[in-house]
């Protein structure tokens, strides 16, 4: 067995397919599919399933990751053990907000960069979901409420947020003082999400409605700053604003709930270095 087949064949398993796992290793479709027949062939057995929607693993496949899984994860440790500091070599594809991200997450970036001259970090910026196996990303920064999911999260820090809007808009149609009085406001949303509040310890369920939306917070941001409605934001967001009077917070004595910031990969036991040091930056400075 060929090492090289056996770390491809790890991708494509956690990938969910040649395509995604491919992109993830910046390699040929073709390359990764004749890798993928060489450590079949060497094994004498048929590790993955191949349909028009991915790979799926064999019952044999299944036995044979967990076992690989384990071993190169300990060949990472050996490699580290005996690397220069900061010698780490590949790709990172990173998945990160559009509202949040180009301000406050692209300066760690680049350090991440700067640290680890061998190490190519791609970044890519939108408040879209991204299935990061199937487009093969090996972890994205998000921010809010993590959901039941197969990924893998890791909070960096408690991020707070606020229900604002302008003083213009304030004088024009008043300042909602309960959660009710949300309903006869224009709220700006990304959808028809659901707004929670705290009140006294319990959360409280909210179907607001509003004339603009957009798909990404500093577009809303943009919206609340311009006197359309009432916005829901984190305080990373809003803090200049509020310090100037360009916005003014509301219903304060019923605030959104804690929300967090995370690293998430695709599931699996062991994290790659290149993700942790990933984290490490963000702990470093949000943490």
């Amino acid at each position: 067995m060929d090492l090289e087949d056996v770390h491809t064949f790890l991708e494509v398993a956690d990938a969910g397919g040649v395509s995604p796992a491919a992109r993830r290793l910046g390699l040929s479709k073709s390359i990764v599919s004749r890798r993928l027949a060489r450590l079949e062939e060497a094994l004498g057995v048929q590790l993955l399933s191949r349909t028009t929607r991915g790979a799926t693993l064999t019952e044999a496949g299944a036995t044979f990751r967990d076992h690989a899984a384990r071993i190169a994860a300990e060949l990472e440790t050996a490699q580290e053990a005996i690397s220069p500091a900061g010698d780490l070599r590949g790709l990172l594809r990173i998945a990160a907000p559009l509202s949040f991200g180009p301000m406050h997450l692209a300066p760690l970036f680049a350090e991440l960069a700067r640290r680890h001259p061998m190490l190519h970090v791609h970044a890519a910026y939108s408040d879209r979901f991204i299935d990061l196996a199937r487009e093969g990303f090996d972890a994205a920064v998000r921010m809010g409420h993590m959901p039941d999911s197969s990924l893998v999260a890791r909070r960096i820090c408690v991020i707070h947020g606020k229900f604002v809007a302008s003083p213009f808009y304030i004088a024009a149609h008043g300042a909602p003082q309960t959660p009710d009085d949300l309903l006869s406001h224009e709220a700006l949303m990304q959808g028809t999400e659901t707004w929670r509040l705290v009140d006294r310890g319990k959360t409280i369920l909210l179907h607001p409605r509003g004339r603009f939306k957009a798909d990404n917070g500093e577009a809303l941001l943009a919206a609340a700053l311009a006197g359309l409605g009432v916005a829901a934001l984190p305080d990373l967001m809003i803090e200049p604003h509020l310090a100037s009077g360009a916005l003014t917070a509301v219903l304060t004595d019923y605030p959104p709930p804690e929300a967090g910031l995370y690293v998430v990969r695709p599931p699996g036991d062991f994290t790659p270095r290149k993700v942790r040091v990933l984290t490490e930056i963000l702990f470093e400075h949000f943490g």
